[in-house]
């Protein structure tokens, strides 16, 4: 290839702000699809007659399946046509997402999320293509962008989502999400450049790659661990406030407990730019700030479980430390030197929404055993081993090598 070419791929490949902008809102519409139906649960539950704890288990259903399709999914992003792969992808969800609006019964609504799950990886493809097209000194800044359109997605899914099932039924918002799927599959089948060919790979010595490529690097345990942990929390956190928000004094319905997202959006927003902390040189010490914040964050729920406006500025300040620690730790893998940054980040995301999946199926037991308290109790425990790790594996987060 001459000299003149590889310029012109360069500069085209570069991450602009409309090509941010554009990978930021897909990976929020794809992500979103993840958390339709934590707003839903008593409404799904009504409308199969099953109980309140079988109809919660289908978001952990859904992060199975996602786990599952990180794991088997995005390494492939190091070694297929990006450009090709993610608008398949896409597609693929859609029809998952036409599958769960169309359900006839309740056995087999968790078979279409899973579905869903397992094909609503297109997210997790763009942000590592987004590290390898950003220039070092705005990795951080695009990283943290990119990110943070995953959590407002996450956040806005449960406010539309309930909003659109008290109107017109929860199964409509199935319908909403596979048309978005299709248009994101449209838009990125043009938005993603041209990129060299990278070398062919055997598919299972691929997926056994992820393992070792994390051995490699010492900041890369520690990091995909403290990550897990708080995803854990932050998912025990939102699929329990619902709970929380359902039953008295509060007694909200399912359109005011999807209002509770656009709190968390703030925090969302508030965090975005966590990343410059990583360009600057203050990734891990801002890690540690995030994680006592986070703490901080849950008594505060434990104190606020009946005041409205207490729990709003929870759901804020929780969701800004969450966004923060995870972004933090999701740019710090993916800055390590390499071109296994597909690897590296499905070592993050499947760790993460496996620690999510345990947080999701904790809620309804801990709930039963002993409400918001045993809730609020349970995530700040977990919260102190987070913080554990990262005293004790600070020098290791540092590494770079």
């Amino acid at each position: 290839m001459s000299t003149s070419t590889t310029a012109g791929m360069t500069h085209a490949s570069s991450m602009t702000r409309l090509r941010t902008g554009t990978f930021a809102v897909a990976g929020g519409l794809a992500v979103g699809n993840l958390y339709w139906a934590q707003p839903l649960i008593q409404e799904i539950a009504r409308s199969f007659d099953v109980s309140a704890a079988a109809a919660a288990s289908l978001v952990t259903v859904t992060q199975i399946g996602y786990a599952l399709g990180i794991f088997l999914i995005v390494p492939l992003g190091d070694v297929l046509n990006r450009r090709k792969m993610i608008p398949l992808i896409l597609g693929l969800s859609a029809i998952a997402l036409i599958g769960a609006a169309a359900a006839p019964t309740f056995s087999l609504l968790p078979a279409a999320l899973g579905g869903v799950g397992l094909t609503t990886v297109s997210a997790q493809l763009l942000t590592p293509l987004a590290s390898e097209l950003a220039a070092p000194e705005q990795r951080g800044r695009v990283l943290g962008t990119i990110a943070s359109g995953a959590l407002i997605g996450v956040l806005l899914s449960r406010t539309i989502s309930g909003a659109v099932a008290e109107f017109i039924g929860w199964r409509a918002i199935y319908v909403f999400a596979a048309v978005l799927a299709v248009a994101l599959a449209v838009v990125l089948s043009f938005m993603i450049p041209r990129l060299e060919q990278r070398p062919a790979t055997n598919y299972f010595r691929l997926l056994g790659s992820v393992f070792t490529t994390v051995a490699q690097h010492r900041a890369a345990g520690p990091t995909v661990l403290i990550s897990a942990i708080v995803f854990s929390v932050f998912s025990l956190f939102w699929t329990s406030l619902t709970y929380l928000l359902a039953a008295p004094p509060l007694s909200f319905t399912v359109g005011q407990i999807g209002l509770f997202g656009l709190a968390g959006l703030a925090g969302a927003l508030a965090a975005r730019r966590a990343g410059s902390f990583h360009d600057r040189g203050w990734s891990v010490p801002a890690s540690g700030v995030a994680l006592g914040l986070l703490a901080v964050s849950l008594l505060g729920a434990w104190l606020a479980q009946s005041s409205v406006v207490g729990l709003i500025v929870v759901v804020i300040v929780l969701d800004l430390a969450a966004q923060a620690a995870l972004v933090l730790g999701q740019t710090r893998l993916l800055s390590l030197p390499g071109q296994n940054r597909s690897r590296l980040n499905t070592a993050f995301i499947v760790s993460n929404f496996l620690g999510g999946a345990i947080g999701s199926a904790l809620a309804g037991p801990l709930w039963a055993a002993g409400g918001w308290p045993a809730i609020t109790t349970t995530a700040l425990a977990i919260v102190t081993v987070a913080l554990l790790v990262w005293v004790f594996t600070r020098r290791a987060l540092m590494d770079q090598n």
